[in-house]
């Protein structure tokens, strides 16, 4: 399809502070980044580009972006491995990451969203949906501040929605903004059992849809996380959800 036939029909979005969010696509298809180049500069967002990994990579060393938008496949180093040196550097470990997958990827998906990732969307895509994926998670940025700022503390657990900071007997934990919201979720509530769907809700506060096995590989990283520092605090109730331990003042 082209260009013009892509985005001719797009409709008027809602921008969101233009020139304040800068949006990096990483895909090493010309054509489809000018396609989500065109879509994001149409809603009020900055863009820079990249066509390869290595090229994404030190533009976040550089200036890092407020998301980055990452295809899966791609030459010389895939989506995934620029995943993982994201997050295994402290000035880009919670930039939020879209990729971009194939339908037929599942295993892809699931392994983007275990490494860090905090949302997908498949191709062929929708430069609407894209733009609505962008602007859906940098809304959980800006309300993991607004929708509580109180800071929250569940015996060595600690979490300050204001600095969007997670600590574990005061180390720091670096967390996505979808792990933030989940674990934020789960320690309002300490030792209740949160669905999937309400887990869903706390961190999607977006309406966005998602899978339970995309939940599921969202807690499962941030419980490595928490084990990394220390810390087991989320129970596994079989066939029904997650929990926040209600005894970690003991811990």
């Amino acid at each position: 399809m082209e260009l013009s036939q892509m985005t001719q029909n797009l409709p008027s979005l809602p921008t969101i502070r233009p020139g304040r969010h800068r949006i990096l696509v990483v895909d090493d298809d010309r054509h489809i980044r000018e396609v989500i180049r065109f879509a994001l500069q149409k809603a009020g967002f900055r863009v820079a580009e990249a066509g390869d990994g290595r090229r994404a990579l030190d533009i976040c060393r550089t200036d890092a972006p407020d998301l980055v938008i990452l295809d899966i496949l791609m030459p010389e180093m895939d989506g995934t491995d620029v995943c993982r040196e994201l997050r295994a550097a402290a000035t880009t470990a919670s930039v939020p990451i879209v990729f971009l997958t194939s339908k037929s990827d599942e295993i892809d998906r699931i392994l983007g969203l275990e490494l860090g990732g905090d949302d997908y969307v498949t191709k062929p895509f929708s430069p609407r949906e894209l733009v609505a994926r962008v602007k859906a998670v940098l809304r959980r940025v800006v309300g993991s501040v607004a929708d509580q700022q109180t800071v929250i503390e569940c015996g060595p657990l600690r979490l300050d929605p204001d600095r969007f900071e997670a600590t574990w007997r005061g180390r720091e934990i670096p967390l996505t903004v979808t792990e933030f919201g989940l674990l934020r979720t789960l320690m309002q509530r300490p030792g209740r059992v949160f669905t999937r769907d309400e887990l869903m809700d706390g961190a999607y506060n977006d309406l966005t849809i998602v899978s339970d096995r995309t939940i599921n590989s969202h807690v499962k990283r941030l419980r490595r996380k928490l084990a990394a520092h220390g810390g087991e605090p989320i129970e596994t109730v079989h066939g029904v959800g997650y929990r926040l331990r209600a005894d970690l003042s003991g811990d």
